[in-house]
């Protein structure tokens, strides 16, 4: 009479090891993570400042004034409150007419 029965599973060798490689990628990846949001943070600045100047420019074409806001902007509707906000958070100003990040 035999009583042995072969188990099926994994060895905690070969647990160790797969968890080992997870490890090894996930260390490889955050890194580039860090760097990509870093990177869109930045494309996203430069964006704003597009905008921004891009109001700033149609502002003084229908006013005629060179010297203008962002508070002005959002008053007379050329950019939204949460534009504004955010144009601040990325200390995005207006000089001479430029809109500019610091």
């Amino acid at each position: 009479m035999k009583l042995t029965k072969k188990q099926s599973g994994f060895t905690l060798l070969e647990m160790s090891i797969v968890l080992f490689i997870i490890s090894l990628l996930v260390l490889i990846m955050l890194p580039n993570l860090s760097q990509q949001r870093k990177h869109a943070n930045n494309i996203h600045g430069k964006a704003m400042v597009s905008v921004i100047q891009t109001q700033v420019d149609a502002y003084e074409n229908e006013f005629g004034t060179a010297n203008v806001t962002l508070e002005e902007l959002k008053n007379n509707n050329y950019l939204t409150a949460s534009q504004v906000q955010r144009a601040r958070q990325e200390k995005i100003s207006i000089v001479d007419g430029k809109a500019v990040r610091q």
